[in-house]
């Protein structure tokens, strides 16, 4: 069941080029080809894939933080007051009292421009910090691939029930035949007073009743293509319809399927794991921010003062300086406390969280797997009603035929086979149902077994 890439690649290119015709002709889809085509179109998938590029992005702006920062800066001030400067001494040496006039000191332009720049030097937390940023990275790749496992399982079942849906029709149009039959036969062995009024009316009113049914199966199909192409990601306007029957996946029924409980590759899981993972990281960069921070600094500026707009008279005066900046904590009122004890109420929370999270696990597959079980039982005793209702159908029809039976064994005979029909197809397909869930469960990855088989 899987396709090599150049394969995929020629069916996208018959699948794009199917989708910009105007005439659109049907593409007959198998599993495989549904499930590589929602791969790359279902709109989780690609707007996992896209948080995955965004959680690069921040981790990069995370790195950012270890390179020197460096900003220019330009200011311009018109002084609308200048400030007054009095002294208290005798400005004109004569040894009188101190003056008490003051004087106007500045000008009323000033300019500045310059550039500072710093870097870390130590800085236990920013490091901590980074350990996170990666992973985010890591938790939405699991994401991802989460995205796709819920993908191939919502495919797989979308494609099971357009099958069972088919199944469906093609026992409700033989119903529906064997019911115009039986009207054409019982019509003409009225006219020759062979059959009752009775017999006609039953035979007409089991006619009626196959045509509603009929078209309840039909439209199950539409639905059920539609359903299918939502989930695969594609234009709803764009003609599918599925490839092979239910009875082609009857073969899976017969071979032992007894999976370990290895939830190891659960995405679920995976992800608490690496939450939790984040949460002992952000613990630590908590703790950490009990610890000094040491930094360099640098900057270099220019400044002039005038009281005119002559540019080329302006006097520049440069100022520099480099300096060592330590920073050491001491006091927060217990900001970084309360925020280690929430981190690890936090953390607890996460691992009561996981537990219960593997133990619903546990029940579910055992859930489907009992599913299976059941659906295998029946698929048995379904087909051997098949063959025994199918032979039940034949005596009765030709009894009727030669006048031995009724109408009502007839229709009774014919309900039976119906019955048994669909069941059949209803246990292939609950076979296949929980059979999709438990790999996804699992974690039974589509890509990573495609790119191994091929």
């Amino acid at each position: 069941m899987h396709i090599s890439m150049r394969k995929f690649l020629i069916f996208a290119s018959a699948l794009c080029l199917s989708l910009q015709s105007i005439a659109q002709e049907t593409v007959y889809l198998t599993l495989d080809q549904a499930l590589q085509t929602a791969l790359s179109e279902n709109a989780s998938v690609r707007i996992a894939d896209l948080e995955i590029e965004r959680t690069g992005y921040a981790r990069k702006g995370t790195y950012a933080a270890l390179f020197p920062q460096i900003d220019g800066s330009g200011s311009y001030q018109r002084t609308i007051k200048k400030q007054v400067m009095y002294m208290d001494f005798d400005i004109g040496g004569g040894g009188g009292a101190p003056t008490r006039d003051g004087f106007e000191v500045g000008r009323w332009n000033t300019w500045s421009t310059g550039v500072t720049a710093s870097m870390p030097l130590v800085n236990a937390p920013l490091w901590k910090s980074l350990k996170i940023s990666d992973q985010d990275v890591e938790l939405a790749v699991e994401k991802a691939r989460g995205s796709r496992l819920e993908t191939v399982t919502q495919v797989k079942k979308a494609f099971f029930t357009v099958l069972l849906a088919k199944e469906a029709l093609n026992v409700y149009q033989s119903v529906f035949e064997n019911a115009r039959e039986n009207l054409e036969l019982t019509q003409k062995k009225y006219n020759a007073q062979r059959a009752s009024e009775l017999d006609l009316t039953r035979a007409k009113a089991s006619y009626a009743n196959a045509v509603p049914n009929m078209y309840d199966a039909a439209n199950a199909v539409e639905l059920g293509l539609w359903q299918l192409k939502a989930v695969m990601g594609v234009d709803l306007k764009t003609q599918i319809d599925v490839a092979g029957s239910l009875k082609d996946y009857a073969a899976l029924m017969e071979e032992a399927y007894d999976p370990e409980s290895d939830l190891s590759n659960n995405s679920s899981l995976r992800q608490l794991a690496i939450q939790a993972e984040q949460l002992a990281s952000t613990i630590k960069m908590q703790q950490y921010a009990y610890l000094p921070t040491l930094a360099v600094a640098f900057n270099y500026s220019i400044n002039a003062m005038a009281n005119d707009y002559n540019f080329s008279q302006y006097k520049w005066s440069p100022y520099s300086y480099v300096g060592l900046s330590l920073s050491i904590p001491i006091f927060s009122g217990g900001k970084r406390l309360n925020a280690v004890r929430q981190t690890k109420v936090q953390a607890a929370e996460l691992d009561i969280t996981r537990s219960n999270t593997e133990r619903q696990l546990q029940i579910a597959i055992r859930q489907y797997l009992g599913t299976m079980d059941t659906a295998t039982r029946t698929y048995a005793a379904a087909s051997s009603a098949v063959e025994t209702a199918a032979k039940a159908y034949g005596i009765a029809r030709q009894s009727y035929d030669v006048g031995r039976s009724t109408l009502t064994d007839l229709n009774d005979a014919q309900l039976a086979l119906t019955q048994a029909e669909l069941g059949v197809c209803q246990a292939i397909f609950n076979y296949l149902s929980a059979k999709s869930d438990v790999e996804g469960l699992l974690g039974a990855d589509f890509i990573e077994n495609n790119d191994s088989n091929e």
